[in-house]
This record gives structure tokens, sequence and C-alpha cells, in this order.
């Protein structure tokens, strides 16, 4: 996107950094999710989402535990504190992991099986869903920023031509947003899809 039209607006400049902002973070969020979906192949990122009871408080397993690749197929889970070997492997079982750890007392083994054609399907429809959550939280963005454009309007701190182009510079915000997510999603199934 070129020079920011809001950006020149005293009033609108705030606004315009902060829907700038919480669509950025959107993106990032799909982006670190899409980071976890798996494809196939043994990759740290798998177990990002994993948390692990650490003293109470919920850990993902990455901060607990050193996390490598010895090859295409396998995953290596070496705690830091041999007393979290357990709680580790508990959270790796969690149905919503799907992981089958191996624990032989100093680090734990995860085979990453190779994906069938129905759990490729699965995965690519919770990329899907991802992808129209995270759409769905750039439209709530828009809304709130058209909602402080027509509160600015109509209060006289703005012209009703001014709130229309900032709306317009709004709605080409989020194109662009979603333009990304939607990019990203594709190279992510062809991933996913690929054998």
């Amino acid at each position: 996107m070129a020079v920011s039209y809001m950006a020149g607006i005293p009033v609108l400049k705030e606004l315009h950094g902060d829907l700038k902002r919480r669509m950025d973070k959107a993106v990032t969020d799909f982006q670190t999710h899409l980071v976890s979906l798996r494809t196939g192949r043994a990759s740290v990122q798998l177990l990002e989402q994993v948390r692990v009871d650490y003293y109470g408080t919920p850990t993902p397993v990455t901060q607990v535990a050193q996390v490598t690749t010895p090859e295409a197929g396998l995953l290596l889970v070496q705690p830091w504190d041999p007393s979290l070997l357990k709680e580790i492997e508990k959270a790796l079982r969690a149905p919503e992991h799907g992981f089958n750890p191996q624990n032989d007392g100093k680090l734990i083994r995860v085979p990453i099986p190779p994906m069938t054609e129905e759990r490729r399907r699965d995965v690519v429809k919770q990329l899907n869903k991802e992808l129209e959550d995270h759409r769905t939280a750039l439209r709530n963005v828009r809304r709130d920023g058209n909602d402080q454009l027509k509160k600015l309007a109509k209060d006289k701190k703005i012209s009703e031509d001014e709130e229309k182009r900032a709306q317009d510079e709004v709605q080409a915000m989020l194109n662009d947003e979603i333009r990304r997510m939607e990019e990203a999603a594709r190279k992510k199934e062809a991933d996913i899809m690929q054998i």
C-alpha cells in the first residue's frame, strides 16, 4: 500500500496505527498456527502448541526441553529437568496432539508417522477453519475501526468525505491482510497434500 491517507490526518493517525497493529497481530497469530500444523515431516515447530504442567504453570515443551529432529520421521525431546519426563509424555499423548511418545527414562522419542490421505484432508480442514477464524478477527478489527470513524464524523472531528476515504483505506488494509493469510494458507495446503 502506498502512503496512508489516515496517517496524514492527526485525528486519524493513532486510529490507523492501532488498526494496523491489530491486523498484523492477527496475521502473525495465523502464521504461528500454520507452523504447528503437521505435514508428515518431523519439525520442532510441531511441538510449539504442546503445553506441559511445569510447577503449576502451562509451559511450552520447547521451553522445558531440547527438541531435535535427528531424522525426517522422528523428534527427540530431552528435558533439562529429568523429573519432567512423565509430564511431557502425558502432554504429548493428549488426544488433541495425537502423538505416541516413547519414554526411555532419559529422553522421549516422538515418531511422526507418514500421514494418510484422510489425515491430510483433516489437517487441511483444520487449516481452513483456522483461516476463517482469523479472517473473522480481521473483520472485527475493521468493524471497530469503522465504528470509531463514524463516531469521529458524528462528533464533527472529521468530515463525511474524510470518513469515507478512511473507511476505504481500512477496507484496503483488510483486503491486503486477508490476501497475505490466504497466500500462506495455499502454500501450507500444498505442503500438507504433498506426499
